[in-house]
């Protein structure tokens, strides 16, 4: 069967963007970052290859989204199996509960900052799947971060917001990094960072061993020393990416592949194995009847991942049971068609992201994500080297007891979470949707209109989106039917507006591929939210 003839080909929906048909294609959120991973395809490179250069340049053309100093995760079909990959970085020695005695997790600064894992999964993806030289990769965002790039229009919005935050701009490095001349670039207006060449070309180098035993591990240990973090050389030094399973759940004929813990990815498979027991098809696809069996879904499989969900080590409960059908068929007899809900965790005890995938036409696909979490991550920079750190450790809890505590060596909960998509144990799709708590929440609506309602790609990732909060608080686009969005709070939903300085409703990158006699290569979608673009060859 030809995999297009699937899909509605007419989209529906306000867009910018066209499906994008190619063998070799990169879709990310900067038109600069994807040409920068085209650029490695047409060096011989493969898709590997264009996933680390591209996301390379992003921690210079996103810098509220991700930097150096990031976390990532990775999904890839290697042309034979899947593989995944936990490069998220844990709490430094020093951080036990008393550490923070008398505090709630910081927000921002350094005790929200947790060992940056990004440039290690770079190298080791690398070395065990990529054909290019490591430093070649390092290239493009080298010149990039030299000569510099004019600032877009989405990024110049989020950057401008985040330049009136006193939070982040009372940070060490801050204002000297990201408000040259004491402000956030304009739209058009050039921006270099010539100190993260510095570190692009100590990481190219050294394969990435720069950063965590060498000249920039020790720069980043004195900044803590001088400025009140606790990251130390032997924090860095200790560092290694994990290599793990994907979890697997079943949804209309097709497997959703996730990270498995301490990320959020298990949500959005949660919340499919609830909407299996909802017959949502029965309902047209922007009705106020779908929209809200998918909202009360993504609340239930919230309410249990934010009360179990931690390193694995540390959980009362295992991913297998949350995933148990069983128990996400009893859970979902608890959804009321009629009336929005809140939801406690139940007991299943028995007995600034970016995102990018690439795919080449030898069959490897990649399916990776990074992030220094909110606009901006802590806001500190490393003077001289152009390091953004993440702030993953706010993510943590001081709550005794809970399995998401906060401990020297543990990883905190994580939402960035790449996503891949098989069929009978074949590749289909790699895909995901950045933006916080909406990243699950982006998988699961995404893959409900393309899996159960046939919408293609690049509609699905056009179509008006919902995004919960707490409680009954959502927020939905202006593009959705009006109708549907006042059913919906006749329904008892609390629709508002967005107060965050950084989210909204995700930005997705989707390539499917086209799998048939006669159908070569891939279709790809980009997120008009966002600036960035699909390209191939």
């Amino acid at each position: 069967m030809n995999t297009a003839s699937r899909f509605n080909w007419t989209t529906g929906y306000p867009s910018r963007r066209s499906p994008l048909f190619a063998r070799n294609i990169v879709s990310t959120s900067h038109p600069l970052a994807a040409q920068a991973g085209l650029r490695m395809l047409q060096a011989g490179g493969n898709a590997v290859d264009a996933a680390i250069a591209t996301a390379a340049c992003m921690t210079l053309v996103e810098p509220c989204s991700n930097g150096l100093g990031s976390d990532a995760f990775c999904i890839l079909w290697d042309g034979q199996q899947l593989y995944g990959l936990n490069a998220s970085g844990p709490a430094p020695a020093a951080w036990t509960p008393e550490f923070f005695k008398g505090q709630v997790m910081p927000r921002r600064g350094w005790g929200s900052v947790t060992v940056p894992g990004a440039v290690g999964g770079w190298a080791v993806l690398s070395e065990r799947f990529g054909k290019l030289p490591f430093a070649d990769l390092m290239q493009p965002a080298i010149e990039i971060a030299e000569r510099g790039y004019a600032v877009p229009p989405i990024v110049q919005g989020k950057w401008a917001m985040a330049a009136a935050l006193n939070e982040l701009t009372s940070q060490p490095g801050f204002a000297q990094a990201f408000l040259p001349g004491g402000r956030a670039p304009e739209v058009g207006e050039l921006f270099r960072f010539t100190e993260a060449a510095r570190s692009l070309k100590l990481i190219a180098e050294t394969k990435g061993e720069a950063f965590y035993c060498g000249e920039i591990a020790a720069a980043l240990a004195r900044f803590a020393r001088e400025t009140g973090g606790a990251l130390t050389e032997a924090d860095l030094a200790a560092y290694k990416p994990e290599w793990v399973t994907p979890l697997a759940k079943d949804y209309a004929g097709h497997t959703l592949h996730e990270i498995p813990p301490n990320g959020q990815g298990i949500a959005a498979q949660m919340a499919l194995g609830l909407l299996e027991h909802c017959d949502v098809t029965a309902h047209a696809v922007d009705s106020a009847e779908a929209q809200h069996l998918m909202i009360e879904a993504m609340k239930l499989a919230f309410a249990d991942v934010y009360r179990y969900v931690a390193e694995p080590g540390a959980m009362q409960v295992s991913a297998a049971q949350l995933l148990d059908s069983g128990y996400l068929a009893s859970r979902a007899r608890l959804i009321d068609p009629q009336r929005a809900q809140t939801f406690g965790a139940g007991n299943p005890i028995k007995g600034g992201t970016i995102y990018l995938t690439a795919a080449d036409e030898s069959g490897m696909m990649v399916s990776f994500i990074q992030s220094n979490y909110m606009g901006f991550g802590s806001g500190l920079v490393l003077p001289g080297y152009g390091i953004s750190l993440q702030n993953r450790g706010h993510c943590f809890t001081l709550a005794a007891g809970h399995p998401n505590q906060v401990a020297p060596g543990k990883r905190p909960f994580h939402t960035i979470i790449p996503a891949f998509l098989t069929k009978d144990g074949a590749p289909v799709m790699s895909f995901g949707v950045m933006g916080g708590n909406m990243q699950p929440q982006g998988h699961l609506q995404t893959l409900v209109r393309m899996l159960s309602y046939g919408q293609n790609p690049q509609a699905a990732c056009d179509a008006p989106r919902w995004r919960f909060n707490e409680g009954l608080s959502i927020n939905i686009e202006p593009h959705m039917p009006a109708d549907t969005i006042e059913r919906l709070r006749r329904r008892g939903h609390e629709i508002g507006d967005i107060h965050d300085s950084y989210q909204d409703f995700g930005a997705g990158q989707f390539i499917w591929r086209l799998g048939a006699p006669g159908v070569e290569g891939y279709v790809a979608a980009s997120d008009p939210r966002r600036d960035g673009a699909a390209v191939g060859f």
